[in-house]
């Protein structure tokens, strides 16, 4: 009988184990593993398509997360994706001539914003904005424009 407790114990402890690991591994794909307010500086980017970008996707440069999408919204004079950028405290030292690119990582089609570093003296401050943006790459208008020219190219 106490074999049979023992080993009922280890199993729900095994299950106990298995559920915590799939509940972290669902934080980490979806951006939530962090609970905790870093301190932070916002600077705003106007892109033409901002494509699938969403609320608390990855900002980087050079490879490195640096800080998250705090916002996103639509300008109605414009026609532009407004996007407000919260960059890590830390990172204050941008040249206030970066620019701010949106990409794809991974299999999945998960979109980030990437800031290059230009060659400026100054750097981006709180409320700051950057100037030279690139919007997404949609494919699906890439795959148009490509299917339209081989079959131009075949007339």
């Amino acid at each position: 009988m106490q074999n049979a407790n023992t080993q009922d114990t280890l199993v729900g402890l095994f299950v106990a184990a298995g559920i915590a690991g799939l509940f972290f591994l669902a934080l980490q794909v979806s951006n939530l593993s962090s609970f905790t307010e870093h301190e932070s500086y916002t600077v705003t980017a106007r892109f033409q398509n901002s494509g699938g970008l969403k609320v608390k996707s990855p900002v980087s440069a050079a490879g490195v997360k640096i800080g998250q999408v705090s916002a996103i919204s639509f300008d109605a004079k414009t026609f532009e994706s407004v996007v407000q950028l919260s960059i890590d405290a830390q990172y204050n030292t941008l040249p206030e001539d970066t620019t701010a690119s949106i990409f794809t990582a991974g299999l999945l089609g998960e979109q980030y914003v990437s800031l290059e570093p230009g060659g400026s003296d100054d750097y981006l401050k709180h409320e700051g904005k950057i100037e030279i943006t690139q919007p997404a790459i949609i494919l699906e208008k890439a795959i148009g424009q490509f299917l339209f020219k081989s079959a131009a190219d075949k007339k």
